[in-house]
């Protein structure tokens, strides 16, 4: 017998419009969108909560978090696999990207540790089927790393990979293109200048050396895979033309008004941090997601370290950038699921995937209440 759900009294955010009214969920599909509402018996009154699609999010780091929540205290891998799971379903993401390093730049070795475990408690937990949201792979490439390469490639078949990007987080560039900002994080880090200054000397000489041919073995090994590929951290018009040439269509967290406007004239999608929208800016002095909004140079959100800031961002930019809410919700949802490949998820709309979030509004402040994935109530 299959299960038929139907939720009433709702203000649905659909494609193009919100509705007063009524969701039903057949299986593990929306089977009507109806409006008005329902007077069937068993019919779920959602007291005039909104329902909106089942959040994508492509780039999420929460599971370091969840692996190592003090500096000295690492958690078992499967158990933070399973709580960070718990959290991105209740903050209404249905579907998630984990994203998770490969290579190493001297800084960050645990990454690679929660790389490997990751994808073998990810195969271990999705096939036993005790995941409320649907999980896949962001695989994030230290292009300057030794070991980058050699970590990729087990894994470059994966049937879960669903996006690769190209990251450079070597001192002077990108995000850390700020050298007092750099030294400043590494001394916070503990190191002392003289081994600070070693330590960027050497990563900026190993740059010189792996950038170019780490970039090519990478882009030839996810030719022809339907993986999609994005550039991180983008700072330039320059940095821009390279990617486009080399065929990445998604430009990942552009650190800069110029990186992000030369994107979009490219014909590049891209990817703002949730969390800079809710903060109301960086949190490392980068350009203001909200900036980009009012500039028409971002088309979709990722959570980066905040899986509910998903949400609250969406709400937010409907409320302050004045785009309306069903365009400020496929910027979590429809946008970002057809980035990574998924086309059956992301609207309410008949015939799509049951990935369903209730949301109620406390002030302006969206409450995650309720959430069916795949038609499965799983908060």
């Amino acid at each position: 017998m299959t299960l038929e759900t139907i939720l009433t009294n709702a203000v649905l955010v659909l494609p193009d419009a919100t509705l007063a009214g009524t969701l039903v969920l057949h299986g593990t599909t929306i089977a009507a969108v109806q409006p008005g509402r329902s007077s069937a018996p068993g019919a779920l009154d959602m007291a005039g909560d909104y329902l909106i699609p089942g959040v994508v999010d492509v780039h999420t780091d929460n599971l370091e978090r969840q692996v190592q929540p003090r500096s000295l205290a690492r958690w078992p891998s499967r158990s933070a696999m399973v709580a960070h799971d718990a959290q991105c379903a209740a903050a209404g993401v249905t579907t998630v990207l984990d994203a998770l390093c490969l290579g190493d730049l001297g800084f960050d070795k645990e990454r690679i540790r929660t790389f490997l475990d990751g994808v073998i408690d990810l195969d271990a937990l999705t096939e036993a089927e005790l995941l409320k949201s649907d999980h896949f792979l962001h695989l994030r490439c230290e292009v300057p790393a030794t070991d980058m390469l050699g970590l990729f490639e087990p894994v470059a078949d994966h049937k879960l990979v669903r996006m690769v990007s190209l990251m450079d987080h070597s001192p002077g560039v990108g995000q850390y293109a700020d050298m007092d900002f750099y030294r400043d994080l590494r001394r916070r880090g503990g190191l002392d200048e003289a081994m600070i200054d070693r330590r960027i000397r050497e990563l900026q000489d190993q740059r010189e050396r792996l950038r170019g041919p780490n970039r090519r073995a990478l882009l030839d090994q996810v030719q022809g895979r339907h993986i999609a590929l994005a550039s991180h951290d983008d700072r330039t018009a320059a940095e821009i033309a390279e990617n486009a040439a080399d065929g990445i269509r998604i430009s990942e967290f552009p650190v800069t008004m110029e990186a992000a406007t030369a994107a979009k004239a490219a014909g590049m999608q891209v990817i703002a941090g949730a969390p800079n929208i809710v903060r109301g800016g960086s949190h490392s002095g980068n350009v203001a997601a909200a900036d980009l909004v009012r500039a028409g140079a971002v088309d979709a959100y990722a959570s980066d370290y905040v899986p509910p800031s998903l949400v609250e961002a969406a709400f937010q930019t409907a409320r302050e950038a004045g785009i309306g809410l069903p365009a400020a919700v496929a910027m979590v949802t429809e946008t970002p699921a057809g980035m990574a490949g998924l086309s059956d998820r992301g609207r309410l709309t008949a015939g799509w995937r049951a990935d369903v979030v209730r949301v109620r509004l406390h002030e302006t402040l969206p409450i995650v209440r309720q959430v069916w994935r795949a038609g499965e109530r799983v908060i």
